[in-house]
């Protein structure tokens, strides 16, 4: 039984990424300690920022080196809030760069679109109505 989901981010600079998220989602984190920090989301699932030295530490040569493949999105992390455009607005302040603004998409949902700091796409949307 899967008690808990951790979607867990590679990051270059844990600070800077730590202040980017604590800005765009307007709280504090749970967990910031060096090598991990933790932001709970609704739902009980839970952000973690890693910085890429650390997990290639952990796993070694099992793993590419996170690094070569900066600038290359692999995975989106798509939120589900109340006011999509203010945490994209707060998003872009914050550093992140635009790729799609707030449109409603054919599956339902208004959602906008950004790269973070470290170059995950980040999606922010809401139920159109």
């Amino acid at each position: 039984m899967i008690q808990a989901a951790l979607w867990i981010l590679y990051v270059r600079d844990q600070e800077a990424a730590t202040r980017f998220y604590e800005a765009v989602l307007a709280r504090a984190p749970s967990l910031h300690v060096p090598g991990m920090t933790e932001f709970p989301l609704p739902g009980g699932a839970v952000l973690g920022l890693m910085p890429e030295a650390g997990i290639k530490r952990l796993l070694g040569e099992a793993l590419p080196d996170p690094a070569t493949a900066r600038g290359v999105p692999r995975a989106e992390l798509y939120l589900r809030v109340t006011d999509a455009l203010a945490y994209h607005r707060r998003a872009l302040h914050a550093g992140a760069r635009e790729l799609s603004g707030l449109e409603r998409r054919s599956w339902g949902d208004c959602a906008a679109y950004s790269l973070d700091p470290d170059h995950h796409v980040l999606v922010f949307a809401s139920p159109a109505e």
